[in-house]
C-alpha cells in the first residue's frame, strides 16, 4: 500500500511537471472582440506605414483596461513609432503603448493600456499607427542602371489580431498604379474575387467573422522607381553657448541604399545620358535637401576623404535650405556615411525663465526631406549643455516604444574643468514623419557655474603671464673662463 502510496505520488507529481513544461506561452485573454476593423497598409514610401481603425467591444463580465496586438519577433524588432488614439475624439490620447516580450515564442505583443476601463457590453475606438522598417525585399534582386526597380512586401490580408474579428478589410496603398504581381484570393457576396483595384490602392474584403490569430499570408509586388534610403545609425549633436550666443548643430549619417543591387558595374556615360534625357526617372540616390531652421549660418558638408564642394546653402529670413550631392550616385547595395552642420542664433531656441533657469526648444530629428521618405534605424540625440547645468529634464512627443534610452554624461572640450553636462537620447526605428517633433529640455546653470569660465581664462592668462615673466629672469648668459698662464 505504502509503495503504491508512493508511486502514484511520484507519478502526480511527474504529470504536474510535464504540465508546467509543455504550459503554452502568454495568449491575452479572449475579454475583447473586433466588431469591426479597417487595415490601411501605405506602401507609398520607403518604409511601411499601418493604421489600424477599430471598434472594439469588452465581451468579458467584468471591466478590462489592456488591448493586446500581436506581431512576430522579426517585426517587433523594425517596428517603430506606435501612436494609439481615440478615433472618435483625436483629443483624447495618445494612449499608453509599451511592446511586451514573450520569452521562447515567435508571437510577441503591444500592450495598450486604455486611459478608463470599458465596461462589460460597452464599445472603444481604437485608431493604431505604426511603422515597419527594413519591410521590402527588391525583385529582381539585381538590375541593370537603366531598368526599372521593384519591390516585394508580404502582409496578411486578415488583419493580425489577438482576438476575434467580425468584420474587417484591408487596403493597400501603393505610389503609383503599376503593381505588377499581387496575390488574388476568392470574394464573398458580390465580389467574385478579392483584391478589388481602385487607381493605386488594392482592397481585400470586406471578410466575415475571423477567430482570434486568423492569418492570410498575401504577398504584392510594385514599382519604385526611387532610392530605398536607410539611414543604419544617425548620431546628432546640439551644442549650447551661453557665452557665445549660439546653439550648433552637427550631424553624422550612416546612410545604405536597401534597393535592388547593379547587376553589371556602374557606366559613367549612360549615367550621364539618363541624367540628360531623363533626369528624375532614376531608383539611385543623387541629391539630398535639408530644410533647416530660418536664420541658420556656417553649413558645410564632409565625408571620409574630407570636404564636399558639391553643395549648396541658402539661408534668409524666411529659409534655410542645405542640398548636398555625394561624390557618387548611391545604388542598390552601396554605403555612404558623411557629416554636416551648421550654426544657429540662441535666441531662436533657447528661453530664459528665472535668474538661472533655462528651457531649450529644438527639433528632436531633422534630417533630409525627400519624396519617397528617409528610415532610421538608430538616432542618438546629444545635447550638450554649458558646463555646470544641473536639474536637467526633458519632453519628447517622440513614442516611448521608439525611445529606448536617456542618461545624464560629461562632455569635456577645451577651456573646461568639470566638463559639461550632456543629455544623450536614443532611439530606434524611426521615420521621417517624426521631423521637427519637439524636443524640450529644462536646465538650471547657477552663477557659480556661470563666472567658472571667465575665471579660468582670467587664471590661464595670469599664468601664462607669470611663466612669460619667470622666465625672462632666467639668465642664460655664459661667462669665458678665465685664462691661465697667461703672459
Amino acid at each position: 500500500m505504502k509503495a503504491t502510496a508512493i508511486l502514484s505520488a511520484v507519478a502526480s507529481l511527474l504529470s504536474l511537471a510535464t504540465a508546467a513544461t509543455a504550459e503554452s506561452p502568454f495568449k491575452p485573454p479572449q475579454v475583447w472582440k473586433n466588431a469591426n476593423l479597417v487595415h490601411i497598409i501605405s506602401l507609398e514610401k520607403n518604409y511601411v506605414k499601418e493604421n489600424i481603425n477599430v471598434l472594439v467591444e469588452n465581451v468579458d463580465n467584468r471591466p478590462h483596461d489592456e488591448y493586446y496586438v500581436p506581431f512576430t519577433a522579426d517585426q517587433l524588432s523594425r517596428l517603430g513609432g506606435v501612436e494609439v488614439k481615440d478615433r472618435k475624439d483625436p483629443t483624447v490620447g495618445p494612449f499608453g503603448a509599451e511592446l511586451v516580450e514573450v520569452k521562447e515564442s515567435d508571437t510577441q505583443y503591444l500592450r495598450i493600456r486604455l486611459p478608463e476601463p470599458v465596461a462589460p457590453g460597452a464599445q472603444q475606438t481604437l485608431g493604431i499607427s505604426y511603422y515597419l522598417l527594413k519591410a521590402y525585399t527588391p525583385l529582381p534582386a539585381s538590375i541593370r542602371q537603366e531598368e526599372q526597380q521593384y519591390l516585394r512586401y508580404t502582409f496578411s490580408a486578415y488583419c493580425p489580431s489577438a482576438y476575434m474579428t467580425a468584420k474587417q478589410k484591408t487596403e493597400v496603398k501603393f505610389p503609383s498604379g503599376n503593381i505588377a504581381d499581387f496575390t488574388k484570393l476568392p470574394g464573398a457576396g458580390d465580389v467574385k474575387e478579392f483584391p478589388q483595384r481602385q487607381g493605386s490602392k488594392l482592397v481585400y474584403g470586406p471578410f466575415d467573422s475571423q477567430p482570434a490569430y486568423a492569418s492570410q499570408p498575401v504577398t504584392v509586388r510594385f514599382e519604385f522607381n526611387k532610392p530605398v534610403t536607410h539611414v543604419s545609425r544617425l548620431e546628432r549633436d546640439i551644442e549650447v553657448s551661453h557665452w557665445g550666443g549660439n546653439v550648433a548643430f552637427e550631424e553624422r549619417y550612416t546612410l545604405h541604399h536597401r534597393g535592388a543591387n547593379l547587376s553589371a558595374l556602374f557606366n559613367r556615360v549612360k549615367w550621364q545620358q539618363a541624367q540628360f534625357y531623363a533626369p528624375t526617372q532614376t531608383w539611385a540616390l543623387k541629391e539630398l535637401k535639408f530644410p533647416l531652421r530660418a536664420g541658420s549660418v556656417d553649413a558645410y558638408y564632409t565625408d571620409v576623404i574630407g570636404n564636399v564642394s558639391t553643395s549648396r546653402f541658402r539661408s534668409n529670413k524666411r529659409e534655410a535650405v542645405l542640398e548636398i550631392r555625394p561624390r557618387y550616385p548611391v545604388f542598390g547595395g552601396w554605403k555612404y556615411p558623411f557629416t554636416i552642420g551648421w550654426n544657429s542664433d540662441a535666441k531662436n531656441f533657447l528661453r530664459r525663465t528665472g535668474t538661472t533657469s533655462y528651457v531649450l526648444n529644438v527639433p528632436f530629428l531633422e534630417g533630409p526631406r525627400t519624396v519617397e521618405g528617409v528610415e532610421y534605424g538608430e538616432v542618438q540625440v546629444r545635447v550638450i549643455l554649458p558646463e555646470g547645468a544641473e536639474n536637467v529634464r526633458f519632453l519628447t512627443p517622440i513614442p516611448l516604444t521608439s525611445l529606448y534610452s536617456a542618461e545624464i554624461s560629461l562632455h569635456r572640450t577645451y577651456l573646461d574643468t568639470i566638463g559639461r553636462t550632456a543629455l544623450v537620447l536614443r532611439a530606434r526605428n524611426l521615420v521621417d514623419d517624426f521631423r521637427d517633433r519637439e524636443l524640450i529640455v529644462a536646465y538650471d546653470v547657477p552663477l557659480t557655474a556661470v563666472l567658472r569660465k571667465p575665471a579660468v581664462v582670467f587664471a590661464s592668462g595670469v599664468a601664462v603671464f607669470v611663466a612669460a615673466w619667470l622666465v625672462g629672469r632666467v639668465e642664460l648668459k655664459f661667462d669665458a673662463p678665465s685664462g691661465k698662464g697667461k703672459k
